[in-house]
């Protein structure tokens, strides 16, 4: 075989694997990519955890030379006999953590690490960022923690950039509004996480996740209940599927009012019939969920004289005991907020506190993103600040897992939302007739 033959058979599967990535992309990582990455991961591993301060020195018994033949003497032709034996002695070596069995992901691969006597998790999370540059990768996070054990995920590339979510339904009280990092659609399960607070300064996609919210929960059996202080014009477009909308301070007061007597009536219910929540009570009897969302939740607690100091206190008493009690009586809070701090009272801290769930956008402040996720995470408040503002819709969120995520909402427009509104406006339950029903308290058979 010629060169010409040979440059041509090289020519043609540089080709063939060009057109294989470019039009196949899953099936040329799995057959090419991981394979090539995990040869250098195992190749390179002990130089990577050796940089990053992760290897110990061990004692080890080794073979040692005494001493080596060296060039000299009496002339430059003669060398010097130097008599030199093997011994047994022990040595420092130093050993890299073990490395288990790479598993490839669709955008990366995970791999998990048996932990040195006296490391913890946070060594692995401080050298995340190191290792990411030393194999050439867009981030490695610790994603499990096991006793003796963490795993990594490395991602090749960031997988927020487009973000889609199925359009199946996934269940009542149950939205899908965006994706999360590690590739899956992001699920706010209302059942299993009630109450959520969202921080993001202006254009962080705080709004859209809101418009996505809304119209995943549109089509369900629920009511919505809506705080909007900014002279109603955020929610005032979805005002055909809201069942109430509070503008100003008084009527925030009024409806939460209203809110508490009908969390008192489904508590009431509950107790006649033996039932630890609306769930386990027969299907006749169950109320509609109600879900509130608060879009600035600083102007419920800002006082600009001491007049209102009265009617901010009812307000942020009737908001911590609709969040204490809500849970179970399928009563959800969706609390919003562009600076959230300790400034604007102990009401705003004990709120937090029944707030388990936790989305943060890109913020102005660090210290509304230490009330949003200080509590939580240290490592997710360090993320949550280096969202860059190009990336409207990327935040930090926890939920129902434990965990943080990085994740993105997908972009609904706010016509997408209005017509969502006034689609599934003929669900919209009467908020009079809802809060005004006597419930039933006939003690159970």
């Amino acid at each position: 075989m010629n060169g010409y033959s040979v440059f041509g058979v090289l020519a043609a599967a540089a080709a063939g694997l060009w057109a294989w990535r470019r039009f196949a992309p899953v099936s040329f990582w799995y057959g090419v990519g991981f394979p090539a990455r995990a040869a250098l991961v195992y190749l390179t591993w002990h130089h990577v955890a050796s940089g990053c301060k992760l290897t110990r020195h061990r004692r080890r018994l080794r073979l040692t030379l005494d001493a080596v033949p060296v060039v000299g003497g009496a002339s430059r032709t003669e060398a010097a006999v130097v008599e030199h034996k093997r011994r047994l002695r022990r040595v420092d070596v130093e050993r890299a953590p073990r490395l288990g069995l790479l598993r490839p992901t669709r955008q990366g691969w995970r791999m998990r690490l048996r932990l040195h006597d006296g490391q913890v998790p946070a060594d692995y999370q401080k050298a995340a960022e190191g290792i990411a540059h030393a194999w050439r990768v867009h981030s490695v996070r610790v994603v499990d923690v096991r006793p003796g054990f963490v795993t990594l995920w490395a991602t090749m590339a960031d997988p927020l950039t487009e973000v889609s979510v199925s359009s199946e339904p996934c269940g009542l009280l149950r939205v899908r509004p965006g994706k999360l990092e590690n590739g899956p659609d992001w699920v706010m399960d209302f059942r299993v996480v009630p109450h959520w607070l969202i921080a993001g300064a202006t254009l962080s996609g705080k709004s859209n996740l809101a418009n996505a919210i809304i119209c995943g929960l549109a089509p369900q059996p629920v009511a919505l209940v809506g705080f909007d202080l900014k002279g109603g014009v955020e929610f005032t477009p979805y005002a055909p599927r809201l069942s109430a909308l509070a503008t100003t301070r008084k009527e925030s007061v009024d409806l939460l009012a209203d809110l508490m007597a009908e969390v008192e009536n489904r508590m009431a219910t509950c107790r006649a019939h033996g039932a630890r929540n609306i769930w386990t009570l027969p299907e006749a009897l169950r109320p509609v969920p109600i879900v509130a969302l608060v879009d600035e939740v600083a102007e419920l607690f800002l006082m600009a004289d001491k007049a209102e100091k009265e009617e901010v206190s009812k307000t942020a008493t009737s908001l911590l005991r609709v969040a204490q009690l809500g849970r179970a009586f399928a009563v959800s809070l969706i609390v919003c907020g562009q600076r959230i701090g300790s400034d604007l009272g102990p009401g705003v801290t004990a709120l937090r506190a029944q707030l388990s769930g936790r989305v943060c956008h890109r913020v102005n402040d660090p210290e509304t993103a230490n009330m949003t996720l200080g509590d939580l995470d240290p490592a997710a408040l360090d993320a949550a600040r280096a969202i860059p503002a190009e990336t409207p819709g990327v935040c930090i969120l926890t939920g129902q897992d434990g965990a943080w995520h990085r994740a993105r909402s997908v972009y609904v427009p706010e016509a997408a939302a209005e017509q969502a509104a006034h689609d599934y406006a003929h669900l919209t339950p009467d908020w009079n007739a809802l809060v005004g029903s006597v419930p039933d308290v006939r003690p159970a058979a």
